[in-house]
């Protein structure tokens, strides 16, 4: 092995080794400061939906609330931008000329340049007004499904899940939009010329060509978005309403706080290492949640692949 190789190969692995070293650190790190907040802790940290932390000495906190909003908030958005961003991919690659389809990706990769508190300003302020009449007609037409029944911030539908699950899938759509336009513009043309000369219409070649090679990719952008669905903070923290003595019950009118979001609106109390502890120990399970999404994907796309 020449020396340039071995240099090389020597500065690959270090990198590898040093970026699973840190990830490890960070998760000793958060374990170690969290245990003394969980020996005080007065409930079950995993199943209660109670969150009093303000008194160091009595300290009172469970993640279940938190937890399911925030795999609730984010499946909304991700149910919400998986369509819409597979649609612009296909037609960025596959109808738009080349002429309007490059600005117009530009336009949507642009969206990721924007930061979250303006998404948050924007949800809060713009979009949930006109959406209210939405909501309404939702809670009254399909309020018999526990999904669109009243919430626990009814009347009022401004800081609900319903509205941050919009907002965060509009800033999911440049992430999976981007991923999958790459995928899909790296079909072999051989395969879709063929297609064409079997007599294949437009949506026959996207459907036995584009899709079936692209996939994989698709899904993987997918769990990506909801990798960053999972973590956002400022937007949803301006945007969601928390309700006091009302818990989460399962419909897209509920308020309440994710992970994230209720460690940002409380940085307050970190002051206190005791009442620190408890944020992080909800910043430990959410870094558990984002490693258990990264591995199914990863799952995923390698069971597609071997297909």
């Amino acid at each position: 092995m020449r020396p340039g190789d071995r240099i090389f190969k020597n500065l690959s692995t270090g990198a590898g080794i040093f970026v699973v070293a840190l990830i490890a650190l960070i998760g000793i790190f958060l374990l170690v400061q969290a245990i003394p907040a969980l020996s005080a802790n007065e409930i079950n940290f995993l199943t209660s939906r109670i969150w009093e932390t303000g008194d160091p000495t009595h300290l009172r906190f469970g993640i279940l609330d938190l937890l399911l909003v925030t795999i609730y908030t984010s499946l909304v958005a991700l149910i919400i931008a998986m369509p819409i961003s597979l649609g612009i991919a296909l037609f960025l690659t596959q109808y738009a000329p080349r002429r309007l389809a490059r600005p117009f990706a530009y336009v949507v990769d642009l969206l990721a340049a924007v930061p979250s508190i303006i998404f948050g300003l924007w949800g809060i302020l713009v979009l949930a007004p006109k959406m209210a009449p939405v909501s309404q007609w939702l809670n009254e037409t399909l309020g018999f499904i526990p999904i669109f029944g009243t919430g626990n911030v009814f009347p009022n539908y401004s800081g609900t899940i319903f509205t941050a699950g919009v907002v965060l899938a509009v800033m999911l759509l440049p992430i999976i939009t981007s991923l999958s336009r790459e995928v899909f513009e790296r079909t072999p043309t051989a395969h879709i010329e063929g297609a064409l000369a079997l007599g294949a219409t437009r949506w026959e070649v996207i459907r036995t060509t584009v899709l079936p090679f692209g996939k994989a990719g698709y899904v993987g952008a997918s769990m990506l978005g909801l990798g960053r669905a999972l973590g956002e903070t400022i937007a949803l923290a301006v945007i969601l309403y928390i309700p006091r003595g009302h818990f989460f019950d399962w419909s897209v009118f509920d308020g309440g706080a994710t992970f994230a979001s209720q460690i940002a609106a409380n940085y307050a109390e970190f002051n206190n290492p005791t009442s620190a502890g408890a944020y992080i120990a909800a910043g430990l399970v959410l870094f558990v949640l984002t490693f258990a999404v990264n591995f199914a994907a990863r799952t995923i796309i390698g069971e597609r692949k071997a297909d």
